[in-house]
C-alpha cells in the first residue's frame, strides 16, 4: 500500500494494487448493497447507502459509531466512467443544491494491471486546513482499513455473466452462448432455452453447489 500527502498541500492520496478486477471494485463503489459492507472502517458501520451513479446524481451514506452517533454524508457525482473513474463532491447536497460546508472532492481511479487493479483514492480539499483536519481524523489509517475491506469484498463476488456471440453453423446467423455464474443460473438457462431455442451444453456445479 502507498499513502501520500498528494501533489499539493490540499490533497491526500491512497494508492494500492488490489488483487481483484476493476469491474468488481467499481461495483463495490456504486452498488448500495455492497457499499454498506466495506465503506466504513470499524468500529464504525455504514448502515445505509444510496447511489444515483451519473453526473449530477446524488449519493448518500449514513455511518453509525459504536456509541450510536450517526454521521450522514451527502454529495453528488461529478464524473462517472464505468470501471475506470469516479469523481464526487460534498460541495452539493443533491441536484446542485449547495451544502453548508464543503469539505473535499473525491477522485477514485481503477487502472487495470493484468487482472489486478491499481486503486487510487484522492481527496482534494477546499483548504489546507481541511486537509490537515482530515489527516488528523485518520485519513490514512481509516481509508487504508476500508481498502482492505474493499479488496476482501471484491474478491468474494462471483464472476459477472459472460455472454459470447458465436457464428451459428450453417445458418449464416449467430448464436448466443451464455456462460453464467450466479445464484439464478438454472432459471437463466431455462429462459434462454425457451426464448431462443438455445442448446444447453453443460451444467457444472461450483464449489458452493451453485451452477456455473
Amino acid at each position: 500500500m502507498t499513502i501520500a500527502a498528494g501533489t499539493n498541500a490540499r490533497e491526500l492520496v491512497l494508492t494500492r494494487l488490489i488483487d481483484a478486477p476493476r469491474e468488481k471494485l467499481f461495483r463495490c463503489w456504486t452498488e448500495p448493497a455492497l457499499i454498506v459492507q466495506w465503506f466504513t472502517p470499524p468500529p464504525w458501520q455504514t448502515i445505509h447507502a444510496e447511489a444515483d451513479v451519473r453526473p449530477g446524481g446524488a449519493s448518500y451514506v449514513l455511518m453509525r459509531g459504536p456509541d450510536g452517533t450517526e454521521m450522514p454524508n451527502r454529495g453528488v457525482y461529478l464524473e462517472v466512467v464505468r470501471n475506470e473513474r469516479l469523481v464526487f463532491t460534498d460541495a452539493y447536497a443533491s441536484a446542485w443544491v449547495p451544502s453548508e460546508k464543503p469539505f473535499f472532492t473525491g477522485i477514485i481511479t481503477f487502472a487495470d494491471v493484468g487482472g489486478k487493479t491499481r486503486y487510487t483514492a484522492l481527496a482534494r480539499h477546499w483548504t489546507v486546513a481541511d486537509r490537515e483536519h482530515h489527516e488528523q481524523m485518520g485519513f490514512h489509517e481509516g481509508w487504508g482499513m476500508a481498502a482492505d475491506q474493499l479488496e476482501e469484498l471484491a474478491q468474494s463476488l462471483p464472476a459477472e455473466t459472460d455472454v459470447r456471440v458465436q457464428p451459428a453453423d450453417g445458418t449464416g446467423g449467430h448464436s448466443v452462448v451464455p456462460h453464467l455464474a450466479c445464484a439464478g443460473a438454472a432459471e437463466a438457462i431455462d429462459f434462454y432455452k425457451k426464448a431462443f431455442g438455445a442448446e444447453e451444453m453443460i451444467r457444472l456445479p461450483g464449489p458452493d453447489g451453485r451452477l456455473m
